[in-house]
């Protein structure tokens, strides 16, 4: 009943996560569920086409439902050229992120001080004894690697949402530090700017 009033935003949906290249004149939810949307799509001409639109992640509940609709509404006016991705203009370093940062600084540590003559070398080759050579090179090196695609992955959200250049490297080198709390808390960020965007415009 909600979305019967918003026939444009159906269609959105339909053109761009149903990727349905026809001229679209009206589309209807037909069903919804917690995967995935039915679209049935009036053509120009009046034939019609059925479209399902997945749903990822999965909606969680009925409160879900309603803020998920509405950020796929800004993502397909977004992807379609129809608005502007919502500008992100503050930095927030999640409580999260407060308990992941010291687990890289420290494997740092201990990497760069393992095998030196001093009360530092002395600690770090405790802690290499301690969890065992192997496990602990192999657990640096996955921190590594995973910390830097996702410090990747967050220069690429900066880029969409328009950062600028100070914000995004605060937003970078923390993901650098932290890992996926700051990347994610970013998203939650972005999710409610968008939602906001389209609750505006309506």
């Amino acid at each position: 009943m909600y979305m019967s009033s918003h026939p444009d935003t159906l269609v959105a949906y339909a053109k761009w996560f149903g990727k349905v290249e026809e001229v679209i004149k009206s589309a209807e939810m037909t069903a919804i569920d917690t995967k995935s949307m039915t679209l049935t799509c009036t053509l120009q001409g009046g034939s019609k086409k059925v479209v399902v639109v997945p749903i990822e992640p999965p909606l969680k509940g009925y409160d879900d439902v309603k803020p998920r609709l509405l950020e796929m509404k800004a993502i397909a006016q977004e992807g379609l050229g129809m608005i502007k991705a919502p500008k992100i203009t503050f930095f927030e370093f999640p409580r999260d992120a407060w308990y992941s940062a010291p687990l890289i600084l420290f494997a740092v540590f201990v990497h760069l001080w393992k095998g030196q003559s001093s009360t530092a070398g002395y600690l770090a080759d405790a802690v290499v004894s301690y969890t065992g050579t192997g496990v602990f090179t192999f657990s640096y090196w996955f921190i590594i690697v995973s910390h830097s695609l996702e410090s990747l992955y967050m220069f690429s959200l900066c880029r969409r949402h328009s950062t600028g250049f100070l914000l995004g490297t605060a937003y970078v080198f923390s993901t650098a530090v932290a890992g996926f709390p700051t990347w994610m808390k970013l998203r939650q960020n972005i999710q409610a700017a968008r939602i906001n965007s389209v609750m505006k415009i309506e």
